[in-house]
């Protein structure tokens, strides 16, 4: 078939650029994210959010049509690799995939043009560099199951992370807040320095979607990791979110378009379909999984790639083919669901006004412009908008599978412009299920 025929052009085009399936120590990987800057230089931004314990840069390549700036009601997805030293495919996936989107770009490719202008991406291909260069000295003929899987003080990052499940699971039954949780005192002397750096920069941009790669095994990983029982010595018990069938939905919009990953039996393990609840498959506390949707808007799944933790370069191409489609059409589930834009009654930008779907007890809120952005499934819901000093507003939307459409909570303006009597919030909701770009109606809102 011409699918297959493409499929095998591919693998051969693969195999000729072998050069570029190898392994990147710290200096190689500087050299090749400012190289594909070099070469995509009005579409890319390079930055650091922070230094490691030895003083490498955690750099973040970033993706977009205006670098460095964040457009109105456009989602910031991340991807972050490497966060354990030895888990090393995630890192260089996330380079062949900066390469990819560069080239595709370049060569027009409606599907990524259309990407990269709608989102503006952020890819940290290393969370963990000091760990990398300690793996990277065994090489992966010797490379043991933990020798440089924590940083320059050998702790686990994916254990670092400010425990905010076990307040999560108490407000549960106090009913408690469900969002953005308060983080403990003295956190930042708490954490490790890559994961302070992360933190910050979870702060500092409003992320909607995020994935973290690993190694070791090949499923997708959905929230929560920690448990809400107390530990039973071989039992382990499913901890859903709020969020349990939009998260199995994004799971599996990875598994399935992996070559292998949805066929279930992978390195011996078996996971249904290529997805698992992470506390179904073992508890673990302080992940960075649980800490994005307890602290952020981000909802992030953990993704484990392979069976090989620091596979042989001779691998690389054949895993990047298996993972390209896959990487790609999970950035595009960002545009699922609705988001808008949150203003005052003198059109001034709300930021951190909540944003509740009624019967999924975890909110959102806008982000410092006044947009916002909420995940979900196709479906009809009572979404209300509330900010202190306003009376809320509410709309019931449905989210269907369509070119994005407008809807407004609050009032138009009278023919001529004049007043509103509804004294509420101005809430767009535009949802957007498929990319594409929005017809906005005519009209604007009134000043009240």
């Amino acid at each position: 078939s011409a699918g297959s025929l493409w499929l095998l052009l591919s693998l051969l085009l693969a195999a000729a650029r072998g050069a570029n399936f190898q392994h990147h120590r710290y200096e190689d990987l500087v050299r090749a994210l400012f190289a594909l800057h070099d070469e995509c230089p009005y579409v890319t931004r390079i930055y650091s959010i922070g230094r490691s314990v030895e003083g490498r840069h955690l750099y973040v390549l970033e993706f977009s049509d205006q670098p460095g700036v964040h457009e109105d009601m456009e989602p910031e997805f991340k991807y972050v690799g490497n966060m354990h030293g030895n888990e090393v495919l995630g890192r260089e996936l996330l380079i062949q995939l900066g390469r990819f989107l560069c080239e595709e770009f370049q060569a027009g490719s409606e599907r990524i043009v259309r990407l990269v202008h709608n989102t503006r991406i952020h890819i940290l291909p290393s969370m963990n560099p000091d760990g990398y260069e300690v793996a990277a000295q065994q090489g992966p003929e010797f490379n043991g199951y933990l020798v440089g899987r924590g940083n320059a003080r050998e702790v686990d990052l994916n254990r670092n992370f400010p425990d905010l499940n076990a307040l999560m699971y108490y407000y549960e039954k106090t009913n408690g807040r469900n969002h953005h949780l308060p983080l403990p005192d003295n956190w930042e002397e708490q954490v490790e320095p890559e994961t302070l750096a992360v933190i910050k920069w979870m702060q500092n941009y409003n992320f909607v979607l995020s994935a973290n790669l690993h190694g070791g095994a090949v499923v997708a990983n959905y929230p929560f990791d920690k448990s809400r029982e107390n530990r039973v010595r071989g039992k382990s018990t499913y901890s859903a979110t709020p969020d349990d069938k939009i998260f199995k939905k994004l799971a599996k919009s990875y598994s399935y378009a992996h070559s292998w990953m949805h066929k279930g039996w992978n390195c011996g393990d078996y996971f249904d379909e290529g997805i698992t609840n992470g506390a179904h498959w073992y508890s673990l506390s302080k992940g960075m999984q649980d800490f994005n949707y307890l602290y952020t808007n981000c909802f992030e799944i953990t993704l484990e790639l392979s069976c090989a933790k620091f596979p042989p370069a001779s691998t690389l191409a054949r895993e990047w083919m298996a993972n390209r489609e896959a990487l790609v059409s999970y950035m595009e589930q960002v545009h699922h669901g609705i988001k808008g834009m949150i203003y005052d009654e003198n059109n001034n930008p709300i930021s951190n006004a909540e944003i509740s779907v009624a019967g999924i007890h975890h909110d959102v809120t806008s982000g410092a412009h006044g947009d916002y952005f909420r995940l979900l499934l196709p479906g009809t819901y009572t979404v209300t908008a509330s900010a202190p000093g306003h009376v809320p507003s509410t709309k019931q939307v449905t989210v269907g599978p369509a070119e994005a459409i407008l809807v407004r909570l609050g009032r138009w303006c009278p023919p001529g412009g004049g007043r509103s009597s509804l004294n509420s919030l101005h809430t767009v909701l535009l949802i957007a299920l498929f990319m594409g770009n929005s017809q906005r109606q005519g009209g604007k809102l009134c000043s009240q």
